[in-house]
């Protein structure tokens, strides 16, 4: 039992002192991304994240086909009965039932 804690406490200390190693050093390699890559990298995220987000909600929570959400977003209902819909960032959105419109179908 001894040789374990002694191994365990030579790892511990051997890991601090690379940490301490690697921090020591400056980052010379400075990046700067071209302002349109930035844009098109936040669409393709925030695109991502909303088809995650729908995709999660078609599986986990209920779809209201009666009622679509004020631009005309389809409404799921979770384990609490709240109403929301996935909005272009993937955030969930909740709204009241007196907000929602009725279903174009």
């Amino acid at each position: 039992m001894k040789t374990i804690w002694k191994s365990l406490l030579l790892a511990l200390v051997m890991s601090m002192s690379f940490e301490a190693i690697a921090q020591s050093g400056k980052d010379t390699l400075e990046v700067n991304p071209d302002p349109a890559i930035k844009k098109t990298a936040k669409k393709v995220g925030n695109k991502t994240s909303e088809i995650a987000a729908k995709g999660a909600a078609k599986v986990v929570d209920k779809t209201y086909k009666d009622k679509v959400g004020p631009q005309g977003q389809t409404i799921y209902i979770d384990n609490k009965s709240q109403y929301y819909y996935v909005d272009a960032k993937g955030k969930k959105v909740y709204v009241s039932k007196a907000k929602l419109k009725p279903s174009g179908k």
